[in-house]
């Protein structure tokens, strides 16, 4: 059985995006399943409306498709906020990215696709991959 794949918002970007080389790899990933949490869905938003100057419209009708691909979306909790204050003082994170890191251990994910963090990073037992590095590096 697979890992269970927690999704950062990059790589939905790079999913709906309409020239970008990474979009194939991108829905690859995402036709093979994982989780997504709410602070994704808040990235998605703010990056769709106020970098790519999405329509209202465009960007409610990416999060319906969003959420027939994914399912149910790993909440936002005081749990996982008071833990990811905690990554971001020990990993020096910004309270962004261990928002995310703190959700995908929620949700008992094993894996962190993210082309933002470090490959390879290890926060307890979730470890990040960044599907779009060079193999060599």
């Amino acid at each position: 059985m697979a890992a269970k794949r927690f999704f950062d918002t990059n790589i939905l970007i790079y999913a709906f995006a309409s020239n970008d080389a990474r979009s194939a790899r991108a829905e690859s990933l995402i036709a093979d399943g994982g989780v997504i949490g709410v602070q994704v869905l808040n990235e998605f938003t703010n990056v769709t409306r106020r970098k790519l100057r999405w329509s209202w419209e465009q960007i409610e009708a990416s999060l319906s498709v969003v959420e027939d691909l994914f399912g149910p979306v790993a909440p936002l909790t005081k749990v996982i906020h008071t833990r990811a204050v905690a990554l971001a003082q020990e990993c020096a994170l910004s309270i962004y990215d261990a928002l995310i890191v703190a959700a995908a251990q929620d949700a008992g994910c094993a894996i962190l696709v993210s082309e933002h963090l470090q490959h390879g990073q290890k926060f307890g037992t979730l470890t990040v991959t960044n599907p779009f590095r060079h193999e060599a590096d």
